[in-house]
């Protein structure tokens, strides 16, 4: 008996437990391995590593030095473009710059004459700007195309898909916003083309400098036609904090807050600041500051200065409060010295709200109160108006379609399904605004650290920019 056991557990150290042992290993083995696939086809090097290093490499293209400042044809404007345009011909896109200074990259597909699907967001930012406001768009969905390349699809596309870097959405230079996408879209009269900046130069004179045409015909020969664009889409960082609030990385975009722009020049007695009494005076500086505090008051209570009746002129209350911002965010005086009082003062006011007759209502209401103002001080008060946008509702459909896009790249990154993107309204402006006159658009927007933009802090994680870019990838592959 006891050689039996002997025997056995001599055959058993001798064949089953090496072979137990191996096929443990062998299993771990291919769990490694697994997990090592599923990896690769998430493309970490692509839509993590690479998208972020070119992000962080056109945040050192700048005008200035110590801080991102690159504007609609700027030396950095160009330089940025040059670089795109590298970008998307390593993502086998075919590319041009048009007229106005847009970068394409397009993949035709199986049927180039298609109705395409446009992708794109900016490439000009603010002065003192952060590095993921507009680029963020253009590099994740550069990116994403550069990943179909890689696994031999991109020529399968069932329509074609173009990306679209816009040469300007901020309007710091000419103080008149989507020069780019508008002359796509068609919004902008060939009128454009004279818009002047602070020291009297012309849009086509910037143009021309550059060595583009700049005549009406080229620009009016920039607008596409409807009938060859199936949609828009566009990624952009939230530039608010609800996403970080409830700790997902996207967020589907419902609508966008229509806009207008004013300009408030105010004019008095321009004199000596230790001759004229303070009771004879007409200073558009204090004038100018008065009114600046009237509109940030009317703006935090609009019902304590507009009469409602549950509607009023077809709009509900709560279409106010709920979303009416106001912003004044230049201001300049002439002479301009410490021992003068100005003859002159000029700020800037921008006013936005989902509501658009709601923002005619408030604009009107400003407008009279300021001109009651001014005449009250014994100043002169010209308002003049130099942006309007309405309000856009994003197509539910492509919503839908973004949101599945959204959820997936989720599921691929965190292992699970989820089903709690959020659906928000947007406050800034985008050049989805002005490509809903072309054609149907839809947003994603992309967590941004404390909401902050517009800022050198701003920040996205670089984990946000891959998934970002998977909810690309994932979108564009439903037309394989």
């Amino acid at each position: 008996m006891f050689v039996i056991r002997v025997s056995f557990i001599f055959f058993f150290l001798l064949f089953i437990l090496p072979s137990t042992v191996f096929s443990f290993t062998c299993l771990e083995m291919g769990k490694e391995e697994e997990e090592e696939e599923i990896g690769k086809e998430l493309f970490p090097d692509i839509l993590r590593e690479e998208a972020v290093s070119r992000l962080n490499e056109l945040g050192e293209v700048s005008d200035a030095d110590g801080h991102l400042e690159r504007t609609f044809m700027s030396p950095a404007s160009k330089k940025a473009i040059s670089l795109v345009q590298i970008w998307m011909e390593d993502a086998g896109l075919r590319t041009w710059v048009d007229q106005m200074g847009n970068v394409h990259g397009r993949a035709d597909g199986m049927n180039s004459h298609a109705e395409a699907l446009l992708i794109g967001s900016h490439l000009d930012t603010i002065i003192d700007a952060g590095i993921f406001d507009g680029p963020l768009g253009i590099v994740c969905a550069v990116s994403a195309l550069k990943v179909l390349k890689i696994r031999g699809k991109l020529g399968n596309l069932k329509r074609p898909v173009e990306v679209i870097a816009f040469s300007d959405e901020e309007g710091v230079r000419f103080q008149s916003t989507f020069l780019g996408s508008a002359a796509i879209s068609g919004t902008r009269p060939a009128s454009a083309l004279q818009i002047s900046d602070k020291s009297g130069v012309t849009v086509q004179d910037v143009l021309k400098e550059n060595s583009f045409d700049a005549t009406e015909e080229s620009y009016l020969q920039l607008k596409y036609d409807p009938q060859s664009v199936w949609g828009y889409i566009e990624v952009h960082i939230e530039q608010g904090p609800v996403l970080e609030s409830v700790g997902l990385p996207l967020g589907v975009v419902k609508g966008i807050a229509g806009q207008t722009r004013l300009k408030v020049t105010v004019r008095g007695s321009q004199g000596h600041a230790g001759t004229v009494p303070m009771s004879m005076r007409q200073d558009p500086m204090t004038a100018a500051a008065e009114l600046i505090v009237l509109l940030e008051t009317m703006c935090k209570n609009p019902a304590d200065f507009i009469s409602y009746d549950k509607h009023c002129n077809g709009f509900a209350a709560e279409s106010l409060a709920g979303s009416l911002v106001c912003t004044v965010g230049e201001i300049s005086s002439w002479p301009g010295a410490i021992n003068v009082i100005p003859g002159q003062v000029t700020f800037t006011v921008d006013l936005r709200t989902m509501d658009d007759m709601a923002r005619e209502a408030i604009i009107f209401e400003i407008s009279n109160r300021m001109y009651q103002t001014c005449d009250r001080r014994s100043v002169s008060c010209i308002i003049e108006r130099k942006h309007d946008a309405e309000a856009v509702m994003c197509d539910p459909g492509l919503s839908s379609e973004l949101k599945s896009a959204a959820n997936s790249a989720l599921k691929r990154v965190a292992g699970e399904i989820q089903d709690k993107v959020p659906v928000l309204m947007s406050g800034a402006g985008h050049d989805a605004m002005a490509m809903s006159h072309l054609t149907k658009v839809g947003m994603l927007f992309v967590r941004c650290r404390g909401g902050i933009s517009h800022s050198p802090a701003e920040h996205v994680l670089d984990d946000d920019v891959w998934i970002a870019g998977l909810a690309i990838l994932a979108f564009v592959e439903t037309y394989l």
